[in-house]
């Protein structure tokens, strides 16, 4: 990928009811900032003007979130209904995301199931950042699930690195970041989580690869290309393969088909109930404040 512009907007998937986007590294999905010209929002926006809805803040409903510094998968809804059925797939945790990263280190075990808790960071100086529970000034840390794969070992400039296939299992903030960091093994470029160290690299090396979305009448599945190759990236330079990337897609999603086989909940192609529990008051609030952000009825 070469660096963002309001023209080189990448569509991965299109339909009537949803836009899935290769988003860039280090471009927001939208701003309220005047002097930030460039987000996947105005991108959109150029390239597809008839489609802006004027009834949202942004003009376009973003079923998800990538942070500034990640690449990838990022899905767009088209109107208040498909917006409605694609948040009830991530509601109930039935979408399955996978991102690669190149991570510091050598990673030993070549599956790992991360689960640090994760809250927000209010020590002085790092109120933007979040940190796993445990670490002085910690707050409100809550559960968290991250599955990794290793799927190649090498170097990046010289240094030691491991290629990795990450598995978020619930949606905190930078959860990938912090769970790579909290294992001693920080994303390659992350600026943040090593503490400003990490500047050489040209971005940080996380990419949402695949994104998959079972709406029962128009699933969505697609990947964006891998950019960690070293056609793509000269520093990148593999050493040894453990795991293929194929391999790695194929025991991940027949995961995700069990999920949603065994999800008695709702049918997420209507939206309808079937047997769910009440839900929390928390639930409920998360609920209220997605619907009033997307303007849904």
């Amino acid at each position: 990928m070469e660096p963002a512009s309001l023209e080189n907007l990448r569509v991965l998937y299109h339909s009537a009811d949803f836009i899935v986007v290769n988003k860039h590294w280090d471009i927001r999905i939208d701003s309220k900032m005047w002097y930030e010209k460039q987000t996947v929002q105005s991108q959109l926006r150029h390239r597809f003007p008839e489609l802006a809805d004027p009834g949202t803040y942004y003009g376009f409903r973003f079923c998800h979130q990538l942070d500034f510094s990640t690449s990838g998968a990022l899905c767009v809804a088209l109107n208040k209904a498909a917006a409605g059925r694609a948040y009830r797939c991530f509601k109930e945790r039935l979408v399955t995301k996978a991102y690669l990263a190149l991570v510091r280190g050598l990673v030993e075990s070549d599956r790992m199931t991360l689960n640090f808790a994760i809250g927000k960071n209010t020590s002085e100086g790092k109120t933007h950042m979040m940190c796993i529970e445990g670490v002085e000034g910690c707050e409100n840390p809550k559960p968290c699930q991250t599955e990794l794969l290793v799927l190649e070992y090498g170097s990046y400039n010289g240094d030691p690195v491991t290629k990795v296939l990450l598995q978020p299992l619930t949606g905190r903030t930078h959860q990938l970041r912090v769970h790579c960091s909290a294992i001693g093994h920080p994303i390659v470029g992350d600026f943040t989580y090593s503490l400003r160290a990490d500047s050489a690299p040209y971005r940080m090396m996380l990419h949402a690869y695949l994104l998959r979305i079972p709406l029962e009448q128009e699933p969505i599945q697609v990947t964006a290309p891998d950019p960690f190759l070293p056609s793509l990236d000269a520093s990148w330079v593999p050493q040894q393969t453990v795991l293929s990337l194929e391999g790695a897609l194929q025991g991940l999603l027949e995961c995700g088909r069990d999920r949603e086989e065994e999800s008695p909940e709702q049918d997420i192609g209507t939206g309808e109930k079937k047997h769910a529990p009440l839900e929390s008051e928390e639930q409920i609030a998360q609920c209220q404040q997605w619907l009033c952000e997307w303007a849904l009825d």
